[in-house]
Formats: C-alpha cells, structure tokens, sequence
C-alpha cells in the first residue's frame, strides 16, 4: 500500500467511544483506536474497570483516554456521557456499541434448565434486550445525533456470527442430561444479534446525508476458558478450525472506524473463520 493509503488507518484525534469497553473485546477496542492515535472512551457500568482499563491504555500507547460509569440503559446516564466528552475534548467522532449480556452456556456446570426458551424469563428477555438493544438506541441517539449534528462520523455496531445464523443447539449438549432440561443459548442473544443488523441499516439510510456512516461488525466466538469438549465441537463448524484470539477483531475495527471503509455504510461485515459459510 502507498503511504496515502496506510494514513486513511489513521485516528489522530479523533474521540471514539465504546460501551461495555472495560470488557474483554472492549479494551481490544480501545487498544485499537489508541494504537492509530485516536483517543478512546471506554464507558462501562462497572466505572473502576472502566478507569483502570483506561488509565492502562494511556500508559501503553501514550494516548488520551477516558474511563467512564455510564448506565447505557439510561438516557440521562448516557447523556451525561457526552457532555463529559465534550467537555473533555470538544469532539464525538465515532461510536462502537459493543455491549451486551452474554451468558456463557459452555460454561455452566450445572443442568441450566433456564435458559430453554419454554422456561426463559420475562425479567431475563428485559435486561438481554435493554442493555442489547435499548443501549445501542441510546447511545446512537444521543451520540450520534452530535456526529449528524456536525456532519461526520462513525458507528460500528458489534453484532456476531449469531447475528447471522441460528445458534447451534448442540455445542452445548451435556451427556446424560434429559432433553427438555439440556442447555441452550439463550433466545435474547441472537435476537439481539440480529437487531443490531437492521438498527445499522436504518441508521446508515437515516443519516447517509449527514455524514455519518453505520456499519455491523459480525464476530465469531473468542477462545478463553471454554471448556475443550466444547471448544472441539464449535471447532468443527469452523473452515479454519479454530476459534478466534482476542486481538483479532483490531484490523476489523480499526477499518470499519477510519477513513479507510470511507464509502462503506450499512454493511454487515463477518470475521468468523469462516463459519458462516456452512
């Protein structure tokens, strides 16, 4: 590539916020946006991880940040979020909404009757959709209108391979375990998943003159302490036959935030090893 077309990777000063960014993908994220000189706002619900995580970042790569308490499921919470911001750095130039409740089914010891559509709670689907789906509103109410407001910006909407495909019932089957009391991913997880595809189709036409453009990264899982069982069926699904490394997500992101994907709006990108082509 010319150096013109390595300095569209670029971040410098641009404020990129990311929710549930004290999490696992979340300082992945910011790592990302730090790394190409961009300043990252990591807002969580879980304020010291959000700090630390933050104030780890800036000694690392040397760069601004923020970390932030920020109640995604709160409009005045969020609202709170960018006049801090603005206060702060005078700029909003990009928005990942990338939290989410996920419970770890793999994970579970025990029979998880619960999770069974037939037995999922009301309070369960609730919480899955607020923080899921009414989050991702919010903040790309209120952010976002401040990007339109001022004629640019990005949002990327971290969906899942899920978002894309049914999930697999199977991967979670425990030997012995009667069928109607196996565990099942969740219902809340795809489906929120799959909102978040069309919440970036809509927001790419709605503000497609106003300069801001909305894309849907696709994810597949990423490989911790799941159980090997486990981690050998989804592994078998696959093509490259393997789950991903945490870091693997950073050229995504760092192309669908920067000039780089600079005429690609509502567009749905997988990064799953190929998983979704079966």
């Amino acid at each position: 590539m010319t150096n013109n077309s390595l300095s569209r990777f670029e971040l410098k000063d641009r404020v990129i916020v990311i929710t549930g960014g004290a999490g696992l993908l979340g300082v992945m994220h910011a790592e990302s946006i730090a790394g190409a000189g961009g300043t990252p706002v990591l807002a969580d619900l879980n304020g010291n991880s959000a700090e630390k995580s933050a104030a780890s970042i800036a000694e690392k790569f040397g760069a601004p940040t923020l970390g932030i308490k920020t109640d995604i499921t709160d409009k005045a919470s969020v609202e709170k979020l960018r006049d801090a911001i603005l206060n702060r750095f005078g700029r909003i130039d990009g928005l990942i909404n990338n939290a989410a409740n996920n419970p770890k089914v793999e994970g579970d010891q025990q029979t998880t009757e619960w999770s069974r559509f037939e037995n999922f709670s009301l309070e369960a689907w609730e919480q899955d959709m607020a923080v899921g789906l009414k989050g991702a509103f919010l903040c790309s109410q209120v952010l976002g209108s401040k990007m339109a407001e001022c004629g640019k910006g990005v949002i990327i909407n971290i969906s899942s391979d899920l978002g894309l495909i049914a999930p697999d019932q199977r991967l979670y089957a425990k030997e012995g375990v009667p069928a109607d009391q196996q565990p099942v991913k969740p219902v809340t997880y795809p489906v929120v998943k799959s909102g978040l595809i069309g919440l970036t189709r809509y927001l790419a036409t709605y503000w497609a003159t106003k300069g801001v453009r909305v894309n849907a990264l696709c994810p597949g899982g990423v490989e911790t302490d799941q159980p090997e069982d486990f981690k050998e069926r989804l592994h078998s699904k696959i093509p490259m036959s393997r789950m991903a490394q945490k870091d693997e997500y950073q050229g995504a992101i760092l192309f669908l935030i920067s000039d780089a994907s600079s005429y690609m709006t509502g567009a749905t990108l997988a990064v799953d090893g190929g998983r979704t082509c079966w």
